[in-house]
């Protein structure tokens, strides 16, 4: 049996907000412990004093999460909050991970991150999946991705996303117990004698021809067929008439990403400036070589993407009732859609009751399951739902 409890706070000293959260989650339990915690907290929190506030109210340690850039549950949503899911169960086991260095060996991190697993080597529990949380600023999500995915031999799921700071894209951090660590990767392994369900969607469609990516390095996106990438956005804008200012590039791109088309999908990249040179850097990697389109959405299709991963999620339970989820969407979602983010929640909301779920705007979305394209994405949004 599961049992679970969704909270959030708008608290804005972080000692108090963690011991709220934590009486909360005792309350709940009749005086228990949860098994484990997962939160997200925005970048104006003291992330010390709210974790170890947290642990020592809910007599637990097992605390994973991240800073991010909008928090959010089934009744509420916000910046400057924290969110949190706590988990009490009798079928489910958890590990924490933590890898550092991200930026300077990001597969050394995957692995350090997935020393921690129990199951690699085989457990009694036949579902393995993980939350993996990553300092997306120090770049190579989707490398660490791609290592996690080798060093559990290809049988976990993965979910999560890039650590955010209220959309600053200073610094971002993960939480690995009651400590904060920046230029890291953080995961959660979940060993369960029943599968979670796991969805993802993001509802854009290509808006122009297919380009192929010329010159590219890590973020930072220079040729497209061979002529400046900048070239292909300033065309694209005066095709569909479209106001673009290299000054302030970010209130176009909000509305015409990068798509990177990779087994009949598309894997999603925000573009954010323009530099002096006429490249533009994105919010993850572009690889050489790929083929791209430039993207569009609308705030319908958003709604609609958001319930398809959350339907997606709960097909995959296999019948099984929704205990609780996590939700996650891009920062970028929120900031084009404003109020209408409201909308994309609700769609979740929705579907998934009377389960309740926490969640928060990230730098970039992780999703890895069957069946779905996975790796890690922009303005995605992914689902994980736990049965009763």
């Amino acid at each position: 049996m599961n049992e679970a409890i969704t909270a959030i706070t708008t608290e804005t000293d972080s000692a108090t907000a963690g011991e709220r959260l934590g009486a909360e989650f005792r309350a709940g339990f009749n005086g228990g412990a949860p098994d484990a915690i997962i939160v997200f907290a925005s970048a104006q929190h003291r992330f010390d004093a709210l974790l170890e506030a947290l642990a020592r109210a809910s007599g637990c340690t097992t605390i994973t999460g991240s800073s991010s850039a909008g928090e959010f549950s089934t009744a509420s949503q916000g910046e400057g909050y924290v969110s949190a899911l706590a988990i009490r169960s009798d079928e489910m086991r958890f590990a924490i991970g933590l890898g550092t260095g991200v930026k300077a060996d990001p597969l050394g991190a995957a692995r350090q991150a997935a020393a921690s697993f129990r199951g690699i080597e085989g457990a009694p529990e036949p579902y393995r999946s993980a939350l993996v949380m990553t300092d997306a600023l120090a770049g190579h999500a989707d490398a660490i991705v791609e290592e996690l995915t080798v060093a559990t031999r290809g049988n976990y799921k993965f979910f999560g996303g890039g650590a955010g700071d209220d959309g600053l894209f200073r610094k971002t951090y993960v939480f690995d117990g009651t400590r904060a660590t920046t230029d890291a990767v953080v995961a959660m392994e979940i060993l369960s004698r029943r599968p979670l369900g796991i969805g993802v969607s993001h509802g854009w469609i290509p808006a122009s021809e297919a380009f192929r990516v010329t010159e590219a390095a890590g973020t930072r996106l220079t040729g497209l067929n061979g002529l400046p990438a900048l070239d292909a956005i300033e065309a694209h804008a005066q095709a569909t008439g479209q106001a673009f200012d290299r000054a302030s590039p970010l209130p176009f791109f909000l509305h015409n990403i990068i798509g990177i088309r990779s087994d009949g999908h598309y894997r999603l990249r925000v573009p954010l400036n323009v530099n002096a040179d006429g490249s533009i850097d994105c919010a993850a990697d572009v690889p050489n070589g790929s083929i791209v389109h430039i993207m569009k959405t609308s705030e319908e299709s958003a709604v609609l993407a958001a319930a398809q991963a959350t339907r997606a999620a709960l097909e995959a339970l296999g019948g099984l009732r929704p205990r609780a989820a996590l939700v996650f969407d891009c920062v970028a979602t929120r900031l084009r859609l404003g109020r209408g983010f409201g909308n994309e929640l609700k769609a979740c909301a929705d579907l998934l009751q009377p389960a309740t779920f926490v969640g928060c705007n990230t730098y970039g979305q992780i999703a890895r399951a069957e069946g779905q394209f996975g790796g890690f994405h922009n303005c995605t949004a992914v689902v994980c739902v736990m049965p009763e």
